[in-house]
């Protein structure tokens, strides 16, 4: 039955059904087929959704979608402009420097990706990148929004696993500068030998107005995190601190007209119901998998394999690759945390440690065709065909395999500041 089940989804998967609906369809066959009452299934979807900690994606979806309709991308990249000028492919530097800045407001690739996207890569073919650079650049950037906290993965991976939000936050910081920190050298690498990559002189003047326009924006990560990271806030509350924090930036400042307000509530409710869809979907289908018995079968099928936690993270960051080509990376969480997460406990993995793992390995999926979710946004912006976006990741993907690596043979680095936190 559990092959058969398999089978219709991998069908569905492969005629591009969505996939909220290619897990659906097949789970509620498989109930009506087994005797269960419509209601039962209702039941497992209706639970799946009626989650507290769930309910600061919607809110921190709308700080990201709030700060993308105030302009507040446009601002940092007037500031890393004035601050990079005159280094030689500084606009590389620029790409990766306003992805961090706004992803500790967003939380989303794909927000991340819409937001800066346009800007940075006009701005790059402008002055003489190439087109496969800039896209590269600029789509692998937007992996650092879902791994630097406040991330919407981490906040989903939290409320399945049953771990501290907080102490998932704080250890993401590292491996998300750390990401940063990779791409960087990728794009020194990339531009040393093309000294016509450099744009203008350091102009104080333009630093100084650029840095007030940003310092304001900047102090809302510090609301959120430190209110998270200082106990203060649930991460729930929080993210409704920070929704109130930019409106009040956004309408006092003027930078949030009445019509970006709507646009931003619109496109809040709109991937809160594409998510939220997913994840009750995804939970109906894990509610028949662990009723089939599969985690009590692949951990014996584990054990009988290899007794060692660093193999069994090697195969979580392999199936979450392969998955990731195929399958939203919401939908991969809610499928396979509650399969994996009694499996790592026998192996003595520690929850933090596997969520970081877990997140990083499916970001990448959002650059590998075919569904990769960031090339198509990142090829839209930019008017190129997904190949050529793709061709342009592929140096930058290296980071982000790297730090995998590091965080399989390093957990207790990752767990250092939760850990020094007291989380």
């Amino acid at each position: 039955m559990l092959a058969l089940l398999g089978l219709a989804i991998a069908v569905l998967l492969v005629l591009r059904v969505p996939v909220a609906f290619a897990f659906l369809g097949p789970s509620l066959a498989y109930m009506a087929v087994n005797g269960r009452s419509p209601g039962s299934a209702l039941r497992e979807v209706a639970n799946a959704a009626d989650s507290f900690p769930l309910l600061a994606v919607p809110l921190f979806i709308f700080v990201g979608a709030l700060a993308n309709h105030a302009g507040i991308a446009d601002r940092l990249f007037r500031f890393a402009m004035a601050a990079l000028a005159g280094v030689r492919g500084n606009l590389g530097y620029v790409a990766v420097g306003v992805s961090v800045g706004f992803s500790w407001m967003s939380g989303s690739a794909v927000a991340d990706a819409a937001a800066t996207g346009k800007v940075s890569i006009t701005a790059m073919l402008r002055n003489g990148y190439s087109r496969r650079f800039a896209t590269g650049v600029v789509a692998s950037s937007s992996l650092i929004a879902p791994v630097m906290p406040p991330s919407i993965p981490a906040v989903i991976y939290a409320g399945l696993a049953a771990v501290s939000t907080g102490a998932l936050f704080a250890a993401s910081v590292v491996p998300a500068l750390l990401m940063a920190l990779g791409l960087c050298i990728v794009v020194f690498f990339l531009v040393r030998r093309q000294p016509n990559l450099t744009r203008g002189r350091l102009d104080r003047r333009e630093l100084l107005d650029s840095l007030k326009q940003v310092v304001f924006p900047l102090f809302a990560p510090v609301v959120i995190l430190g209110g998270i990271l200082g106990g203060i806030f649930t991460p729930t509350e929080a993210a409704a601190v920070g929704v109130v924090y930019m409106l009040l930036l956004g309408l006092g400042q003027r930078s949030l007209s009445w019509a970006g307000l709507l646009a931003a509530v619109k496109e809040t409710a709109l991937t809160t119901a594409s998510i939220m869809l997913i994840v009750a979907s995804a939970s109906l289908l894990g509610y028949i998998l662990a009723r089939e018995r599969l985690p009590q079968m692949l951990t014996e099928a584990l054990f009988s394999f290899t007794d060692s936690p660093t193999v069994f993270l090697i195969v979580c960051v392999l199936l979450c690759l392969v998955l990731g080509t195929v399958i939203d990376a919401t939908a991969i969480l809610v499928l396979v945390v509650p399969i994996l997460m009694p499996i790592a406990l026998q192996f003595g993995v520690d929850p933090i440690a596997l969520g970081v793992t877990l997140i990083i390995s499916l970001m990448i999926g959002l650059l590998t065709p075919p569904v990769g979710t960031v090339l198509f946004v990142i090829a839209a912006v930019s008017k190129t065909r997904i190949g050529e976006v793709f061709r342009g990741c592929l140096p930058f993907l290296i980071p982000s395999v790297v730090i995998v690596i590091l965080t399989i043979a390093f957990p207790d680095a990752v767990l250092a500041i939760p850990r020094a936190l007291g989380l």
